[in-house]
């Protein structure tokens, strides 16, 4: 059994349908999907998430082979539709070298996605030492007038990159950028000492006063997000408004899905590596025996460690894994920090108290103007996370990524963050 897709001419939709070894079944399937989806109806949309995004890219375009006038009418119908679909650019392809492309439209509206904004440089660096063991580094882009945003990256522990500047537009922001405690270009590298989410919240106050920023945009994806909602509950009068992606709130729950068992009966594969690093014996609670590990004072022990938790985490992020995302989780010194912080964070349950305390303090926020994007696929943070924090905080908008996973990267993910930080610039 193969599945079919049809794109419905002037909607940019997609149908599924059935091909099989049986002729009359094959036709009876075909036709009723035809008959019953019609452009920009909701079974319409329905079969487009089902045939090209749950389905993972199966949907290649041909019409049924039925001996038949009517099906042969449909099989020219289907071929020049799905050729100029792809023409289009709306079609998901595979690229040269078998890296999958996402469609350049939204798959339900047809809107054309948003890209990231050009490549730009820094126009400022600097280390800002914050205690007397750490000093982060931190780094300005955009316009040194224009509206003032904190970039919070993932992890803990996973450093910033030169495209997070590309979210926003350079003409109407003040960018800063920094690395967290122990991650990037921050020192010492890795450290776990002076290190909890609290610290951190302190270190974001310590970098605003120190720019002189009065009240800026908050934005963080993943852990970020974390970050974000502790910093904005913490010090609601400072934000101007939060863009959270991949919500994370570090509640028990979300630590066993991902880190002991839930995503593995997604991604089993992708699984063994991880699972294989501990011993039998120790795989009733896989964080605390990554921690031994990733403590130990044998650097191999704990580089070893360190590149599968990391390899886990980066060849599931994405609801087509990037090559080259994986392969950064085995550079050692990626790998060392990512993995030490992030499980230590975990260990100790981000220091909230009580464990939804981020839902619990939802009130000190719901007047900071929010926007939520949430990959519909994401499975390192699944949109359950995302949800709870809606439904407690209905004023913050919910974007949901009908073809994405958890990276900020994925193109409908990156669209998304785009619009909403192009409005918040009004603010």
């Amino acid at each position: 059994m193969a599945m079919r897709a049809f794109c419905v001419p002037g909607k940019g939709l997609l149908c599924q349908g059935v091909h099989c070894s049986s002729n009359g079944f094959h036709w009876q399937q075909t036709r009723m999907l035809s008959n019953a989806l019609s452009p920009g109806s909701d079974r319409s949309r329905a079969g487009y998430a089902l045939g090209a995004t749950a389905l993972a890219g199966l949907c290649w375009f041909s019409a049924p082979s039925v001996h038949n006038r009517q099906a042969k009418q449909r099989s020219a119908f289907g071929v020049r539709t799905a050729a100029r679909c792809e023409a289009s650019g709306f079609v998901p392809t595979n690229r040269e070298g078998g890296q999958y492309h996402y469609p350049s439209q939204h798959p339900f509206t047809g809107e054309s996605r948003r890209t990231l904004y050009p490549k730009l440089d820094a126009y400022r660096t600097g280390k800002l030492k914050v205690d007397d063991l750490h000093e982060i580094y931190f780094e300005e882009s955009g316009n040194p007038d224009g509206k003032p945003v904190v970039f919070l990256h993932g992890g803990p522990g996973g450093g910033s990159k030169p495209n997070f500047r590309r979210y926003f537009d350079p003409a109407k922001y003040r960018i800063v950028i920094f690395d967290q405690r122990g991650a990037g270009q921050s020192t010492p590298h890795a450290s776990l000492e002076n290190n909890t989410t609290w610290y951190l919240v302190a270190d974001v106050e310590k970098l605003r006063t120190h720019l002189g920023i009065e009240k800026w945009v908050v934005f963080g994806g993943s852990w970020g997000s974390t970050l974000a909602l502790a910093y904005a509950q913490s010090h609601p009068e400072r934000v101007k408004g939060l863009l959270l992606r991949g919500i994370f709130m570090l509640r028990p729950k979300e630590i066993q899905w991902y880190y002991q068992e839930g995503a593995s009966n997604i991604f089993p594969d992708k699984w063994e590596a991880y699972e294989g690093e501990i011993p039998e014996a120790e795989r009733g609670d896989f964080v605390a025996a990554y921690r031994r590990r990733l403590t130990s004072d044998d650097e191999a022990v704990r580089l070893s460690a360190a590149k599968a938790w990391s390899e886990w985490e980066c060849s599931t992020s994405e609801l087509f894994p990037e090559e080259e995302h994986v392969k950064q989780a085995s550079d050692p010194r990626f790998a060392l920090a990512f993995a030490r912080i992030e499980n230590h964070f975990f260990t100790n349950l981000g220091w909230f108290e009580p464990a939804d305390q981020l839902l619990k303090n939802i009130d000190k926020i719901r007047h900071i103007p929010t926007v939520i994007v949430q990959g519909r696929y994401d499975v390192v943070c699944p949109m359950r996370s995302a949800w709870d924090l809606h439904r407690a905080f209905p004023e913050a908008r919910l974007e949901v990524v009908p073809d994405s996973g958890h990276s900020g990267m994925q193109p409908g993910i990156v669209s998304e963050l785009v619009k909403a930080a192009d409005e918040f610039a009004k603010l």
